[in-house]
């Protein structure tokens, strides 16, 4: 697919079935963009997980990023804050792990 590990990763959690080939092309390109710069956003914070305005700031930033990035349509507002959320959910756990 022409993506890192990381990329693939925020891609599948943004995949749908009903994405055209063009869409599938911009999603691929939102994930790699998004990862760029949520990793530009937490390298300097230091235990973001543990203080809840940081943990806020995050969460607006993922779906201000997606808002800004999946296509619409096919992406309802609905669909990109529940997008936002799982994007958010996985970020946290691999922060967990060591991987931001």
């Amino acid at each position: 697919m022409g993506v890192s590990e990381e990329e693939y990763a925020l891609f599948c959690l943004l995949q749908r079935d009903d994405l055209s080939k063009s869409d599938r092309e911009r999603l691929k390109a939102g994930s790699r963009g998004l990862l760029k710069s949520l990793q530009a956003l937490l390298a300097p914070l230091e235990q973001w997980t543990r203080k809840e305005q940081t943990q806020a700031e995050v969460e607006v930033f993922i779906l201000d990023e997606l808002y800004r990035n999946l296509p619409d349509p096919p992406f309802t507002s609905d669909d990109k804050s529940q997008a936002a959320r799982k994007v958010y959910n996985f970020i946290w756990q691999q922060s967990e792990k060591g991987w931001f």
